[in-house]
């Protein structure tokens, strides 16, 4: 049974502050699962399904978030695959509501990785899974195997450095028109390359920034989303992968995104050339340039030439992170659901100079893990009713 068509989101809510040190995880939630709500013109006593994910929450975290909101859902998901968990949970909701489980559903996540001074990104991934044993010992972090995937795409397709700092000088671009963005400040490709190495061949401007931050999603059946507050944005496509070594020596450039974007653009009926703009997860650049090749954006080592000189811009080939993405808006630790609420804005208009022009088809995608050793991806195709 496809959701495609059927299941709408009603309300999207992104919690402004980059840096909230007296809040906390659930408070950042709870704020947002009110804004978001009152967006889509419905209450906490409509909810009846909750998904959520966090940096610290354990095992019954999703029991607690439920009782931090003094509510008794019917149906619970905290599935959490890193930073894709909530583009995944859309489409979680989206089934559980074709399904009958729920009839109003919640997303949420809440983060103080700035504040709280999360090493994000430097830590070895000792204790995570079965191989760590192999790569630890030798100082493989998350930022040194995106830098492999990098070095791998420059020496099979001869991508040059310039072509990974064009998309850093895009995506602050973008956020030098977002007032709530980390980042404004404009930048040059001179000076993403000026900065210091952080993992060869990625500079400090090819990585994301970290801050504190959260958000709500609300999503419903289409049907009840028309008699709404606002027009609803439909679930067209939706696809979730996993990519790991496959106990052997995978092909670093071929990533989940490639499987979950083929499902949601058969799912959805759509293909590449149907997107008016994305919103792709950009832990650094390399993640959004292998992110596109993958998802048929442009072939294999085309990616390059796709997102140089303005290629991502808001006039550019394919207008990718209008609100400035994780490079230079906010990144707190797990950035997928901001992916789904700049998508949702942007289909709805009204964004003044950072609007895509004629925005009605949005894809968004999420990438969880570490490139290179295991990750997920979950792909979201959008659009206006």
């Amino acid at each position: 049974m496809s959701i495609s068509g059927k299941i709408a989101i009603a309300g999207v809510h992104e919690y402004e502050s980059r840096f909230a040190p007296d809040k906390t995880e659930f408070s950042i939630m709870a704020e947002s699962a009110r804004e978001a709500l009152a967006d889509a013109g419905l209450s906490l006593s409509d909810v009846d399904g909750l998904f959520g994910a966090s940096m610290t929450m354990g095992a019954m975290g999703m029991v607690q978030l439920a009782e931090y909101l003094n509510i008794k859902p019917r149906w619970l998901d905290g599935s959490n695959i890193g930073g894709s968990s909530f583009v995944s949970h859309v489409a979680h909701a989206g089934a559980a509501i074709a399904a009958g489980l729920c009839d109003v559903a919640l997303i949420l996540y809440g983060s103080k990785a700035a504040s709280d001074a999360m090493a994000i990104g430097t830590g070895d991934s000792s204790g995570r899974d079965p191989g760590s044993a192999f790569v630890s010992p030798y100082g493989m972090t998350l930022v040194s195997s995106y830098a492999m995937v990098a070095a791998r795409h420059m020496h099979q397709y001869g991508t040059r450095p310039e072509q990974l700092a064009d998309i850093a000088v895009s995506t602050r671009h973008h956020a030098s028109l977002n007032p709530h963005a980390k980042m404004r400040k404009p930048i040059t490709r001179d000076e993403v390359l000026a900065s210091r190495m952080i993992a060869d061949p990625l500079h400090l401007l090819d990585c994301c920034i970290i801050s504190d931050g959260g958000g709500a999603v609300v999503v419903t059946s289409l049907e009840r989303a028309r008699d709404l507050r606002r027009a609803p944005i439909v679930v067209r496509g939706t696809g979730e992968a996993v990519a790991h070594r496959e106990i052997g020596s995978p092909d670093l450039l071929t990533i989940a995104a490639k499987q979950s974007g083929a499902h949601a653009f058969r799912m959805a009926g759509m293909s590449p050339a149907d997107i008016d703009f994305c919103t792709i997860y950009d832990s650094f650049t390399i993640t959004v340039l292998v992110t596109l090749e993958n998802l048929g954006f442009c072939k294999p080592g085309e990616g390059g030439a796709f997102v140089e000189n303005g290629g991502l811009g808001l006039a550019g080939r394919l207008p990718v992170n209008p609100d400035g993405g994780g490079l230079s808006s906010n990144h707190p630790g797990m950035r997928g659901i901001f992916l789904v609420i700049e998508a949702v804005r942007q289909l709805r208009g009204g964004l003044g100079a950072r609007q895509v022009e004629g925005a009605e088809i949005a894809l968004a995608h999420g990438t969880g893990g570490y490139l290179g050793l295991m990750h997920s991806g979950c792909t979201l195709i959008l659009s206006k009713a």
